[in-house]
């Protein structure tokens, strides 16, 4: 798995890539540029220290891991979160299947489709993949389960089905969330994260901070 993610970022050296410092280890994010408004948005975020001190406010074993609730800076043990933001959204810049969520994938929290039908973006709120392995027939019953809400049904390429099977991911999100770029170091950090014991809403019990985040310089 961490083989496959170093050959896929060596590919693309030149990419913009940022680097999180937290509680629980290191990791590094490279950004997709088939999703510049995503990836611009994010650099200025970062360059302004908004991620520093921020929480992973909402984390579920086997699924994905996530981050971007200024209220989290500051919030009391318990306190419930996930409704802090920037105060805008993005455009979507869903790029199904050139990315998909397979596992160590970085894609945009957003509002649900009964009051976003356009599945614009969280200015802020983003996610970590983590997700289960599965065989071609289960992603196949995925697929048709998840199409019943795609406008335009969306068939499982060869890619996706190979990287579902080999590293996982979250299938039913594909083509309803911008994937705006992937995990190319540290993603033994994100398992560690996705692991750890929550409460009813999902909140760690002992928090897994942010202590910055900051573009790398090449």
């Amino acid at each position: 798995m961490l083989m496959v993610a170093a050959q896929m970022a060596a590919r693309h050296p030149d990419r913009t890539r940022v680097r999180f410092e937290t509680t629980m280890g290191d990791f590094t994010i490279e950004l997709f540029d088939e999703t510049p408004l995503h990836r611009d948005n994010f650099v200025r975020l970062v360059r302004e220290g908004y991620y520093d001190g921020i929480l992973f406010h909402r984390v579920i074993k086997d699924f994905m891991v996530q981050a971007g609730d200024p209220d989290s800076r500051t919030a009391a043990s318990g306190q419930m979160l996930g409704e802090g933001d920037v105060g805008y959204t993005l455009p979507a810049e869903i790029r199904t299947p050139d990315t998909f969520h397979r596992r160590g994938m970085v894609a945009a929290a957003r509002e649900g489709d009964d009051v976003n039908p356009q599945r614009r973006s969280s200015g802020a709120q983003f996610y970590v993949v983590w997700g289960k392995r599965f065989d071609e027939a289960a992603l196949r019953e995925v697929r048709e389960r998840a199409n019943r809400y795609m406008t335009t049904p969306l068939e499982p390429t060869s890619d996706m089905l190979r990287a579902y099977r080999i590293d996982g991911g979250t299938p039913h999100l594909d083509g309803q969330y911008t994937v705006f770029g992937r995990i190319v170091k540290g993603l033994k950090v994100i398992g560690r994260i996705q692991r750890v014991k929550t409460d009813d809403n999902d909140r760690p019990l002992e928090d897994v901070r942010i202590l910055k985040a900051y573009v790398v310089e090449r």
